[in-house]
């Protein structure tokens, strides 16, 4: 099959209306639907919004597919769409976009099918055809240029890569991404085009919606220098234990090829030790293997941030019915509140502190490291170590798993799955579990309870210097892991007791989105039409505590937008702080303010000056547009 039988004159606009990403996403499914190929637009446009949550499809060099296998298409095609002028996708190179290609493949869409959209993305690699198609003059020139090019592609496309009998670095690759249709081949005919001008070997195995392809064979691994893993979907990694693996997003197969050859022809990446072991080599690790204390932190805190959210906003509609209705012994005491009380305090912040742990640990020993990680965070709660001690539990049981990998490598390969059963589990829950409760629950909980009388006995200048110190940190990279600090922080004063922070943290979270959008209502003519559209969704996303709205702005004009959201979240958590406020919610922005701070009209208030100061300051700096 053609990419013509996909792509056709009804389904192209040569010249888009559209001048923000969701206008583009929608403009060209109407099209789409107008062709008859859509059996619900809604839908479809739905999966596509999925797929770009997941990561942004505009691939960079003017270049966006959007793309989704749904059962809302009705039959598999391609709408064509040309902006002239460009339009902001959020592209991987933070360049406007001028050509896009939605693709459109069915539930129960063949190989055939699969294969020919997958092999549009590849042909867009090549700068000379993206510029035959943006001065095309109409729809036959396209059709006519994509032919073309798509006979030529064929023709190179037969030959399978070997292995070479040469002294010359052999490379074996393996990309992949969730819908398996668009990135996952782009980023392996980026590899092989790149490996090519190198002059490297490389074979590319590609996990596609069409199933494996060009499947990496015990061969080809024992011959193999080094392994590229770029993708974002799971990865059969053991067949590649002992080898050079580096591992990375299948974006940076499309747009950093000769960084990720580079690294692996130098042997610059750690050594795979098979399931959740870590790296090791004969030199230092490169720069980018240096954040594993952070990845390791931070796939904690991900993971347990479902449980803080879901289960803080319980407890703030508890409030809903009186701050203690919760309690039987209370005259406000109502068994709804309860329930809900239970749900969200007892159950999901019960277990907020385990997850923490266990993921860290499984971030650093994979799934082994689960089990320990968990348990010896359990103990770091009942024991009322808090935060910190159940980020030692995590750190502390995914490196004892790590010992026990290394220490057990002496059993024969056929009583491997007794190790990740029996052996992993069982000294692994019992060397940290002993050593949680024989030397660390006690030494830390001490130093929770000394750092908790420091804040309750901090005077009102050092409380208002927290709160701008906080607030700040929330806006500096809006997201980032400055910002994840404190709020981390300010989860961990609330498991403590002290509401205090986090009202700090929420006000100086929820301003630099507010404040943005403030300035694109009050000071218009500098900012263009794409800005006011999202200055409009902005308000939403600081009401609801989304700081990574400001983003957009702030990647535009850093030199203006970061020192102005900065200082307005510094101004809001130091008035939080001065006005006494408390919040008794991690989460939930504007929806929890009337029922889970105290002194909620001061509150308000200090979000509203950080707001204003953040918008003056944007009117001030930002210079009118011409």
């Amino acid at each position: 099959m053609r990419i013509s039988d996909l792509l056709q004159k009804n389904t192209m606009i040569l010249e888009l209306a559209s001048t923000g990403k969701d206008q583009v996403i929608e403009e060209l499914a109407d099209k789409l639907d107008r062709a008859g190929k859509l059996a619900d637009k809604q839908k479809y446009i739905e999966a596509i919004k999925q797929r770009e949550e997941q990561s942004s499809t505009g691939i960079g060099d003017g270049v966006a597919i959007p793309h989704a296998k749904t059962s809302a298409v009705k039959e598999p095609a391609i709408v064509f769409g040309r902006s002239k002028s460009g339009v902001d996708y959020e592209s991987l190179d933070g360049q406007p976009s001028h050509l896009f290609f939605m693709i459109a493949a069915s539930e129960g869409a063949n190989n055939e099918h699969l294969q020919t959209l997958s092999r549009l993305s590849t042909l867009l690699i090549d700068a000379d055809f993206r510029e035959v198609l943006m001065k095309a003059e109409n729809e036959e020139e396209i059709l006519t240029a994509i032919d073309e090019k798509e006979k030529t592609k064929l023709d190179d496309q037969d030959e399978e890569e070997k292995p070479q009998d040469t002294d010359e670095k052999y490379i074996l690759a393996v990309t992949g991404c969730p819908t398996g249709i668009a990135h996952t081949y782009m980023a392996a005919d980026s590899l092989k085009d790149k490996a090519k001008a190198m002059g490297v070997s490389i074979k590319v195995e590609t996990n596609g919606s069409d199933g494996v392809k060009n499947r990496l064979t015990p061969e080809d691994i024992e011959k193999a220098d080094a392994i590229i893993i770029a993708a974002d979907t799971k990865i059969e990694k053991e067949r590649f234990t002992g080898k050079l693996l580096i591992d990375a997003p299948v974006t940076d197969g499309i747009r950093r090829p000769e960084e990720l050859i580079t690294r692996a022809v130098k042997g610059d990446a750690p050594i795979f030790q098979g399931e959740g072991g870590g790296g090791s080599r004969g030199e230092e690790a490169p720069a980018k293997q240096k954040s594993g204390f952070y990845k390791h932190l931070m796939n904690g805190v991900s993971n347990m941030l479902p449980f803080v959210v879901g289960g803080g906003i319980l407890i703030a509609l508890s409030f809903f019915f009186g701050i203690n209705a919760a309690d039987p012994n209370h005259p406000d005491y109502h068994p709804f509140a309860e329930a809900l009380d239970i749900i969200g305090g007892g159950s999901a912040f019960g277990l907020m502190i385990p997850v923490l742990a266990g993921f860290i640990a499984m971030s650093i020993a994979d799934r082994p490291g689960l089990a320990p990680g968990m348990v010896a965070g359990l103990i770091a709660s009942t024991g009322d170590a808090g935060f910190l001690g159940g980020i030692i539990a995590g750190f502390l049981a995914g490196y004892i798993v790590v010992l026990l990998k290394r220490g057990f490598t002496f059993m024969p390969a056929s009583l491997a799955g007794i190790k990740t059963i029996l052996v992993y589990p069982l000294f692994g829950i019992f060397f940290a579990g002993y050593i949680m409760l024989t030397f660390i629950v006690e030494p830390v909980q001490a130093f929770n309870s000394m750092l908790e009388g420091w804040l309750a006995g901090m005077g009102t200048g050092n409380i208002v210097l927290m709160g701008i110190i906080l607030g700040a940190m929330m806006a500096i990279d809006m997201g980032g892991p400055i910002n994840k600090a404190a709020f981390t922080f300010g989860i961990a004063m609330i498991d403590a007791g002290n509401y205090a922070p986090h009202a700090a943290i929420m006000a100086g979270g929820m301003v630099p989105p507010l404040g943005i959008a403030l300035a694109t209502t009050l000071f218009k003519n500098k900012f263009n039409k794409q800005e006011l559209e999202a200055g409009k969704t902005n308000y939403v996303m600081g009401l609801s505590f989304i700081t990574e709205g400001a983003i957009p702005f702030a990647a535009a004009d850093p030199a203006r937008v970061i020192p102005s959201v900065v200082a307005g979240s510094a101004v809001a958590g130091g008035l939080a702080m001065l006005f006494n406020n408390t919040l008794m919610a991690p989460h939930g922005g504007a929806f929890v303010v009337f029922v889970a701070v105290e002194n909620w009209p001061l509150y308000i208030l200090a979000i509203l000056a950080g707001a204003a100061v953040t918008a003056v300051m944007l009117g001030i700096l930002k210079k009118p547009l011409k």
